[in-house]
């Protein structure tokens, strides 16, 4: 499992022309699953990712959490995050999860994390053509792999 982390001031998720997810100061997450994800990548990864000091304290060091700061996350699932490159020009998604098993992992993914901030997040809809848009504040952006925990 693969996550993007953005933190933004504000960032907004849009399906046919309607806002189906907006949020200010927190964090936009984009997640990629692949088949060899489990149970034990989704907890790893919340934990880092709600624990993850990106936002400034007083003194302007990034030394705070967004459970610190009281911000949001929205979650947009992302299969493009396992593309492969290795071979010509058009990107392979082999390592991306097939959507009867991705599915489940994304909501059980979005449930957690809710769990774990205290709140309701925003997400995208799963399958579906969005527009995200953002605005990456520093800009910060973190890219987390579980399958690299170990490095």
């Amino acid at each position: 499992m693969r996550l993007v982390i953005q933190k933004v001031s504000e960032a907004k998720v849009t399906v046919e022309k309607k806002v189906i997810s907006s949020i200010g100061k927190g964090l936009l997450v984009l997640i990629g699953i692949e088949d060899a994800d489990t149970d034990d990548d989704i907890d790893w990864l919340i934990k880092k990712m709600v624990q993850l000091r990106i936002f400034d304290d007083e003194s302007g060091v990034m030394n705070l959490s967004v459970q610190d700061v009281g911000g949001d996350i929205i979650v947009v699932s992302q299969f493009t995050l396992h593309a492969s490159t290795k071979k010509g020009n058009r990107p392979s998604y082999i390592r991306a999860a097939k959507p009867d098993f991705a599915v489940p992992m994304y909501e059980k993914f979005v449930a957690k994390t809710e769990e774990a901030l205290g709140k309701k997040i925003g997400t995208g809809i799963f399958g579906a053509m969005m527009e995200v848009s953002l605005v990456n504040d520093g800009p910060v952006t973190i890219i987390i792999d579980s399958k690299m925990k170990d490095f």
